[in-house]
């Protein structure tokens, strides 16, 4: 299974591709797609979802996990970060991606087993759980990550239950 995490954001999206198998998990890709500042929010999405559209072409992920949208102090950062996800979700539509969202608690839990923890501990555990000799930097690409680590290891399980229930 290839999950392709992403972490949205406006000027600077986060993405992490995992691959699960033989039990194992490993890091195939990420980084960080930047938007060039002092252009028009539109001009920004579209550079998002052309370089996006390109990742997700190379990858031919099995499903795509986001972070969800988290509402701190400042509102016009959440609705920059909202524009961006929109913009992954109508990219991931298109193409037929099945897309997932994860809180951010529900991401540091999955990684570190609390869903409090810093970000420089989700950053060495996504190097350990990855098997990578450093932790990933940005935070962003460790973000993205961690949200592909999360559903990887949630996928399988949703799906058990699902079958239970039929």
């Amino acid at each position: 299974m290839v999950v392709f995490g992403i972490d949205p954001g406006l000027a600077n999206t986060g993405y992490g591709v995992v691959v699960r198998a033989a039990g194992r998990l490993a890091a195939l890709d990420g980084g960080v797609i930047q938007t060039p500042a002092g252009v028009a929010p539109e001009r920004r999405l579209a550079a998002l979802c052309v370089r996006l559209r390109e990742l997700l072409v190379e990858h031919e992920p099995d499903g795509l996990a986001l972070e969800s949208l988290f509402f701190g102090q400042n509102v016009r950062t959440a609705f920059a970060v909202g524009q961006a996800r929109g913009a992954v979700l109508a990219l991931a539509g298109e193409m037929g991606i099945a897309c997932t969202d994860y809180t951010p608690q529900q991401v540091k839990g999955a990684v570190c087993g609390s869903g409090r923890a810093p970000k420089d501990q989700v950053q060495r555990m996504v190097a350990t759980l990855l098997s990578l000799p450093e932790p990933p930097r940005p935070d962003h690409a460790a973000d993205a990550l961690a949200v592909a680590i999360c559903h990887a290891n949630h996928a399988p399980l949703s799906a058990a239950r699902e079958i239970a229930l039929r």
